[in-house]
């Protein structure tokens, strides 16, 4: 993974690459944006290994709003995919199409292609309870449940059935407890929050900081097992050191997980990503590959003016 971002390229790449680009779109630029067409080449992103997620042509529309316009990518296993660009582009719509958490939104239409796995999420007979257990979301302010911090952990399986506890459970000698406790561990564990709160498990969640509260969220997520996690600006509310423990924790769980996240600085996107994909005005992806080659040498004009402050 990049460690940092190599400044001396991105200020001294060469003028030869932008030089046959051309200019003519009718796509609306943000101030300070220029214009130019998108080249499939430069979304069409290559990897080692399998995609955990496929999108195809994928479209977004809020009512008449087209937020997000004829996306492709894929998403390898095991990994983490920044999606980076200026606010309004697209990058939060399309982590939510992900998980079909635009479904939630009225005014909201998608069309295109999402598979996990080789299975479409966008069928019509697509168990929604099962997707967002599959892939589970953290967002951009903490949301602890107003429950102990053991409860907030073990909600999720109890939801699904996987734990029962109680005592109807007891009755019935179906009593879960000790898993309970083991799943409850091992969640804050791997979610690097386990020695900081391991004696107080059964104090309200509210009472954390807000650091804690975004692990424990993580913790959450966890609990039921997921293939991929979406994470959309997770340390944008924090402090330095909290973020720092966020993302010591974005990079760890990328040993097993796939983790997609948005986030609005780019310094994170270098540090912590494998690959990064740039949306800018209009919804469009305008650049996916790996992390290094988008911030030291991008093939798009537009990219590597976003990525020096020209705009956004």
């Amino acid at each position: 993974m990049s460690e940092s971002v190599n400044e001396s390229k991105i200020e001294n790449s060469t003028d030869d690459r932008s030089a046959g680009i051309s200019m003519e779109t009718s796509s609306t630029t943000t101030t300070g944006e220029s214009e130019e067409d998108v080249r499939e080449a430069w979304t069409n992103y290559r990897f080692d290994g399998e995609a955990k997620l496929s999108v195809e042509n994928l479209d977004v529309w809020y009512g008449d709003d087209h937020a997000l316009k004829d996306v492709s990518m894929e998403i390898p296993e095991e990994s983490v995919t920044a999606l980076i660009g200026p606010s309004g582009c697209g990058k939060s719509t399309y982590l939510r199409c992900l998980n079909r958490m635009n479904d939630r939104i009225k005014a909201a239409r998608v069309e295109g292609s999402v598979e996990l796995g080789g299975d479409e999420i966008y069928d019509a007979n697509a168990n929604l309870v099962e997707l967002r257990k599959r892939i589970g979301m953290v967002f951009q302010s903490p949301n602890p449940f107003p429950k102990s911090i053991r409860e907030n952990v073990s909600y999720g399986p109890r939801k699904h059935g996987d734990i029962e506890t109680g005592l109807l459970a007891r009755l019935l000698g179906r009593d879960d407890t000790d898993e309970e406790a083991d799943l409850v561990e091992r969640s804050l564990r791997r979610a690097a929050l386990y020695e900081e709160v391991s004696d107080r498990l059964d104090d309200n969640a509210l009472g954390l900081s807000g650091g804690q509260q975004q692990r424990l969220c993580i913790a959450r997520c966890l609990a039921v097992d997921p293939e991929v996690i979406l994470m959309d600006e997770p340390a944008s509310a924090l402090d330095p050191i909290a973020t720092s423990k966020i993302e010591d924790l974005v990079e760890e769980l990328s040993k097993d997980y796939t983790v997609v996240i948005v986030t609005h600085n780019m310094q994170q996107a270098a540090r912590i990503s494998d690959q990064t994909a740039v949306f800018l005005t209009g919804g469009e992806l305008v650049e996916y590959d790996d992390t290094d080659k988008i911030f030291e040498n991008p093939e798009s004009q537009r990219v590597e003016d976003y990525i020096t402050g020209k705009f956004g």
